[in-house]
Protein backbone atom coordinates (compact mmCIF):
# COMPACT_ATOMS: atom_id res chain seq x y z
CA UNK A 1 0.00 0.00 0.00
CA UNK A 2 1.59 3.62 -0.76
CA UNK A 3 0.61 6.87 0.16
CA UNK A 4 -0.75 8.52 -3.95
CA UNK A 5 -1.49 12.12 -2.61
CA UNK A 6 -2.55 14.37 0.80
CA UNK A 7 -5.14 16.73 0.43
CA UNK A 8 -6.82 19.69 2.37
CA UNK A 9 -10.21 20.86 1.92
CA UNK A 10 -11.35 24.07 4.05
CA UNK A 11 -14.81 24.54 5.25
CA UNK A 12 -15.55 27.87 6.32
CA UNK A 13 -17.43 27.90 9.47
CA UNK A 14 -18.04 30.94 11.97
CA UNK A 15 -14.67 31.77 14.06
CA UNK A 16 -12.89 29.56 12.26
CA UNK A 17 -12.80 27.79 9.12
CA UNK A 18 -11.91 23.88 9.54
CA UNK A 19 -9.23 22.23 7.98
CA UNK A 20 -10.17 18.75 6.49
CA UNK A 21 -6.67 16.37 5.51
CA UNK A 22 -7.14 13.85 3.19
CA UNK A 23 -4.74 10.77 2.55
CA UNK A 24 -4.86 9.33 -0.77
CA UNK A 25 -3.86 5.57 -0.81
CA UNK A 26 -3.25 3.17 -4.16
CA UNK A 27 -6.42 0.76 -2.59
CA UNK A 28 -9.61 1.76 -4.40
CA UNK A 29 -11.60 3.67 -1.84
CA UNK A 30 -9.20 3.92 0.74
CA UNK A 31 -8.62 7.67 2.62
CA UNK A 32 -7.68 8.60 5.57
CA UNK A 33 -9.21 11.37 7.18
CA UNK A 34 -7.80 13.95 10.17
CA UNK A 35 -8.29 17.98 10.97
CA UNK A 36 -5.43 20.36 11.32
CA UNK A 37 -7.95 23.34 11.99
CA UNK A 38 -5.47 26.75 13.55
CA UNK A 39 -7.81 29.37 14.36
CA UNK A 40 -6.72 32.23 11.89
CA UNK A 41 -4.69 30.15 10.40
CA UNK A 42 -6.46 28.00 7.50
CA UNK A 43 -3.97 29.15 4.40
CA UNK A 44 -0.78 28.70 6.71
CA UNK A 45 -1.50 24.83 7.87
CA UNK A 46 -2.67 24.13 4.31
CA UNK A 47 0.48 25.12 3.23
CA UNK A 48 2.25 23.48 5.43
CA UNK A 49 -0.03 20.47 4.71
CA UNK A 50 1.46 20.82 1.09
CA UNK A 51 4.92 20.65 2.32
CA UNK A 52 4.91 17.46 4.94
CA UNK A 53 2.79 15.86 1.86
CA UNK A 54 5.83 15.75 -0.62
CA UNK A 55 7.73 13.76 2.12
CA UNK A 56 5.23 11.26 2.38
CA UNK A 57 4.10 10.41 -1.08
CA UNK A 58 4.95 6.81 -2.12
CA UNK A 59 5.49 5.49 1.67
CA UNK A 60 3.59 3.33 3.30
CA UNK A 61 0.86 4.80 5.39
CA UNK A 62 1.03 2.17 7.53
CA UNK A 63 4.32 3.18 8.88
CA UNK A 64 2.53 5.01 11.28
CA UNK A 65 5.62 6.04 13.41
CA UNK A 66 8.29 5.87 10.79
CA UNK A 67 6.08 8.51 9.01
CA UNK A 68 5.77 10.81 12.26
CA UNK A 69 9.23 11.23 12.56
CA UNK A 70 9.74 12.01 8.87
CA UNK A 71 7.09 14.78 9.44
CA UNK A 72 8.69 15.99 12.60
CA UNK A 73 12.74 15.42 11.73
CA UNK A 74 12.11 16.75 8.08
CA UNK A 75 12.36 20.17 8.64
CA UNK A 76 15.22 22.43 9.98
CA UNK A 77 13.31 24.39 12.13
CA UNK A 78 10.72 21.94 13.96
CA UNK A 79 7.80 22.73 15.77
CA UNK A 80 5.78 25.71 15.64
CA UNK A 81 1.80 25.10 15.76
CA UNK A 82 1.09 25.59 11.82
CA UNK A 83 3.18 22.99 11.19
CA UNK A 84 2.50 20.34 14.33
CA UNK A 85 -1.02 21.00 13.54
CA UNK A 86 -0.25 20.19 9.91
CA UNK A 87 1.41 17.18 11.19
CA UNK A 88 -1.45 16.19 13.58
CA UNK A 89 -3.70 15.90 11.00
CA UNK A 90 -1.93 13.59 8.59
CA UNK A 91 -1.16 11.31 11.75
CA UNK A 92 -4.66 11.24 12.66
CA UNK A 93 -5.54 10.21 8.91
CA UNK A 94 -2.89 8.01 8.32
CA UNK A 95 -4.37 5.88 11.94
CA UNK A 96 -7.64 6.41 10.13
CA UNK A 97 -6.65 4.32 7.23
CA UNK A 98 -4.89 1.62 9.19
CA UNK A 99 -8.22 1.36 10.83
CA UNK A 100 -10.30 0.93 7.69
CA UNK A 101 -7.36 -1.54 6.21
CA UNK A 102 -8.00 -3.75 9.18
CA UNK A 103 -11.59 -2.93 9.43
CA UNK A 104 -11.43 -2.53 13.16
CA UNK A 105 -12.22 0.86 15.33
CA UNK A 106 -9.11 3.34 15.91
CA UNK A 107 -9.31 1.73 20.00
CA UNK A 108 -9.03 -1.50 18.92
CA UNK A 109 -5.32 -0.76 17.32
CA UNK A 110 -4.17 1.70 19.98
CA UNK A 111 -4.71 -1.66 22.96
CA UNK A 112 -8.85 -1.98 23.32
CA UNK A 113 -10.79 -0.98 26.13
CA UNK A 114 -9.48 0.59 29.20
CA UNK A 115 -13.62 1.62 29.78
CA UNK A 116 -16.72 0.63 28.69
CA UNK A 117 -17.59 4.66 29.23
CA UNK A 118 -16.12 7.73 28.93
CA UNK A 119 -17.42 10.86 30.88
CA UNK A 120 -18.21 13.76 28.42
CA UNK A 121 -18.17 17.47 29.38
CA UNK A 122 -20.36 20.37 27.67
CA UNK A 123 -18.94 23.83 26.87
CA UNK A 124 -22.13 26.32 28.09
CA UNK A 125 -23.86 27.26 25.39
CA UNK A 126 -23.42 23.54 23.85
CA UNK A 127 -20.56 24.76 21.08
CA UNK A 128 -22.75 27.75 19.68
CA UNK A 129 -19.60 30.67 19.58
CA UNK A 130 -22.22 33.38 19.94
CA UNK A 131 -23.51 31.70 23.18
CA UNK A 132 -19.77 30.55 24.45
CA UNK A 133 -18.12 34.09 24.31
CA UNK A 134 -21.19 36.79 23.72
CA UNK A 135 -23.38 35.49 26.72
CA UNK A 136 -22.04 36.83 30.27
CA UNK A 137 -24.90 37.09 32.07
CA UNK A 138 -26.34 35.64 34.95
CA UNK A 139 -29.55 34.92 33.71
CA UNK A 140 -27.95 33.62 30.23
CA UNK A 141 -25.38 31.46 32.40
CA UNK A 142 -28.11 29.78 34.61
CA UNK A 143 -30.16 29.05 31.06
CA UNK A 144 -27.86 27.42 29.81
CA UNK A 145 -26.57 25.38 32.68
CA UNK A 146 -30.06 23.90 32.54
CA UNK A 147 -29.82 23.37 29.20
CA UNK A 148 -26.85 21.32 29.47
CA UNK A 149 -28.22 19.13 32.12
CA UNK A 150 -31.40 18.33 30.49
CA UNK A 151 -28.95 17.20 27.56
CA UNK A 152 -27.90 14.49 30.17
CA UNK A 153 -24.10 16.29 30.99
CA UNK A 154 -23.20 15.98 34.23
CA UNK A 155 -20.23 18.55 33.75
CA UNK A 156 -19.74 21.69 32.23
CA UNK A 157 -17.56 24.27 31.54
CA UNK A 158 -17.55 27.34 31.98
CA UNK A 159 -15.84 31.04 30.90
CA UNK A 160 -16.72 33.02 33.65
CA UNK A 161 -13.58 35.44 34.08
CA UNK A 162 -13.81 38.58 31.72
CA UNK A 163 -12.15 38.33 28.27
CA UNK A 164 -8.59 40.37 28.44
CA UNK A 165 -7.92 40.97 32.01
CA UNK A 166 -4.74 40.96 33.13
CA UNK A 167 -5.12 43.39 35.97
CA UNK A 168 -9.08 43.43 37.36
CA UNK A 169 -10.94 45.21 39.36
CA UNK A 170 -13.53 44.20 41.94
CA UNK A 171 -16.38 44.84 39.59
CA UNK A 172 -15.18 41.92 37.37
CA UNK A 173 -13.89 39.95 40.23
CA UNK A 174 -17.55 40.38 41.73
CA UNK A 175 -19.07 39.54 38.22
CA UNK A 176 -16.90 36.23 38.06
CA UNK A 177 -18.05 35.39 41.32
CA UNK A 178 -22.26 36.26 40.58
CA UNK A 179 -22.05 34.21 37.33
CA UNK A 180 -20.22 31.19 39.03
CA UNK A 181 -22.93 31.29 41.75
CA UNK A 182 -25.66 31.38 38.97
CA UNK A 183 -24.14 28.18 37.16
CA UNK A 184 -23.94 26.07 40.75
CA UNK A 185 -27.18 27.38 41.34
CA UNK A 186 -28.68 25.89 38.39
CA UNK A 187 -26.65 22.90 38.25
CA UNK A 188 -27.04 21.61 41.79
CA UNK A 189 -24.05 20.23 43.95
CA UNK A 190 -24.30 16.82 41.59
CA UNK A 191 -22.64 18.59 38.87
CA UNK A 192 -19.46 18.92 38.02
CA UNK A 193 -18.59 22.63 36.48
CA UNK A 194 -14.90 23.73 35.27
CA UNK A 195 -13.53 27.24 34.41
CA UNK A 196 -11.82 27.35 31.38
CA UNK A 197 -9.56 31.45 32.19
CA UNK A 198 -8.16 31.16 28.36
CA UNK A 199 -4.45 32.69 29.60
CA UNK A 200 -6.13 35.51 30.06
CA UNK A 201 -4.73 36.38 33.57
CA UNK A 202 -1.58 37.19 35.29
CA UNK A 203 -1.02 35.08 38.41
CA UNK A 204 -1.75 37.38 40.79
CA UNK A 205 -5.52 38.09 39.32
CA UNK A 206 -5.56 34.58 38.73
CA UNK A 207 -5.18 33.78 42.67
CA UNK A 208 -7.90 36.63 43.74
CA UNK A 209 -10.47 35.32 41.06
CA UNK A 210 -9.28 31.60 42.55
CA UNK A 211 -10.42 32.80 45.77
CA UNK A 212 -13.97 34.20 44.54
CA UNK A 213 -14.70 30.53 42.84
CA UNK A 214 -13.20 28.05 45.16
CA UNK A 215 -16.60 27.83 47.50
CA UNK A 216 -18.70 27.15 44.31
CA UNK A 217 -16.10 23.96 44.35
CA UNK A 218 -15.10 24.06 40.92
CA UNK A 219 -13.62 20.58 39.10
CA UNK A 220 -10.69 22.55 37.63
CA UNK A 221 -9.40 25.54 37.03
CA UNK A 222 -7.96 25.62 33.57
CA UNK A 223 -5.26 27.99 31.56
CA UNK A 224 -5.18 30.30 34.80
CA UNK A 225 -1.79 32.10 33.52
CA UNK A 226 -0.50 32.21 29.58
CA UNK A 227 0.35 29.08 28.33
CA UNK A 228 4.20 29.89 27.92
CA UNK A 229 4.53 31.24 31.62
CA UNK A 230 6.03 28.33 33.53
CA UNK A 231 7.39 30.86 36.35
CA UNK A 232 3.79 32.58 36.69
CA UNK A 233 2.01 29.17 36.97
CA UNK A 234 4.21 28.27 39.80
CA UNK A 235 3.53 31.58 41.61
CA UNK A 236 -0.67 30.77 40.96
CA UNK A 237 0.02 27.09 41.94
CA UNK A 238 1.33 28.01 45.31
CA UNK A 239 -1.75 30.34 46.07
CA UNK A 240 -4.73 28.12 44.56
CA UNK A 241 -6.20 25.38 46.33
CA UNK A 242 -8.58 24.23 43.43
CA UNK A 243 -6.70 22.08 40.94
CA UNK A 244 -5.26 23.01 37.85
CA UNK A 245 -5.41 22.23 34.15
CA UNK A 246 -3.38 23.44 31.08
CA UNK A 247 -1.61 22.17 28.10
CA UNK A 248 -4.50 22.53 25.37
CA UNK A 249 -1.38 25.20 23.70
CA UNK A 250 1.48 23.03 24.04
CA UNK A 251 2.42 20.56 20.97
CA UNK A 252 4.68 18.20 22.19
CA UNK A 253 5.78 16.39 24.82
CA UNK A 254 8.98 18.20 25.30
CA UNK A 255 6.46 20.89 26.47
CA UNK A 256 4.29 18.77 28.95
CA UNK A 257 7.60 17.75 30.77
CA UNK A 258 8.99 20.19 33.37
CA UNK A 259 4.92 21.44 33.89
CA UNK A 260 4.48 17.78 35.00
CA UNK A 261 8.09 17.65 36.80
CA UNK A 262 7.39 20.77 38.78
CA UNK A 263 3.91 19.66 39.81
CA UNK A 264 2.32 22.61 38.41
CA UNK A 265 -0.76 20.80 36.63
CA UNK A 266 -3.38 18.12 37.85
CA UNK A 267 -5.24 17.50 34.34
CA UNK A 268 -3.15 17.58 30.98
CA UNK A 269 -4.93 18.98 27.87
CA UNK A 270 -3.40 18.03 24.49
CA UNK A 271 -5.19 18.73 21.65
CA UNK A 272 -5.13 16.06 18.85
CA UNK A 273 -5.36 18.85 15.93
CA UNK A 274 -2.57 20.69 17.30
CA UNK A 275 -0.07 17.63 19.98
CA UNK A 276 0.91 15.75 17.11
CA UNK A 277 -1.44 14.20 16.69
CA UNK A 278 -2.81 10.20 17.77
CA UNK A 279 0.36 9.10 17.82
CA UNK A 280 2.31 11.64 20.15
CA UNK A 281 -0.82 12.01 21.95
CA UNK A 282 -0.07 8.15 23.05
CA UNK A 283 4.10 9.35 24.21
CA UNK A 284 2.06 12.52 26.24
CA UNK A 285 -0.44 10.01 27.93
CA UNK A 286 2.39 7.85 28.92
CA UNK A 287 4.16 11.20 30.45
CA UNK A 288 1.42 11.98 32.06
CA UNK A 289 1.04 8.67 34.18
CA UNK A 290 4.20 8.54 35.26
CA UNK A 291 3.84 11.72 37.53
CA UNK A 292 0.11 10.73 38.39
CA UNK A 293 -1.56 13.66 36.48
CA UNK A 294 -4.98 12.94 34.72
CA UNK A 295 -5.53 13.71 30.79
CA UNK A 296 -8.46 15.12 29.73
CA UNK A 297 -7.25 15.00 25.38
CA UNK A 298 -9.04 19.00 24.12
CA UNK A 299 -10.55 19.65 20.68
CA UNK A 300 -13.06 22.99 20.44
CA UNK A 301 -12.74 22.87 17.14
CA UNK A 302 -14.25 20.93 14.25
CA UNK A 303 -17.27 18.77 14.35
Amino acid sequence: MRITKITTLVVNAKMRNWVVVQVFTDVPGLIGIGEATVEYQARAVVGAVGDLAVTLVGRDPRDIERNWQIMYRHPFFKGGVTMMSALSGIDQALWDISAKDLNVPLWRLLGGLARDRIRMYDHLGGGSSDSVYNSDTVSSFSEKMKQSIKEGFTAVKILAVPQSTALGDESKLKHAHDLMASARMAAGPDVDIMIDFHGRTTAAMAIKYAQVLEPFKPLFLEEVVPPDQIESLKVARAGINVPIAAGERWLHRTEFLPYLQAGLIDVAQPDVCHAGGVTEIRRISALCESYGVSMAPHNPLGP
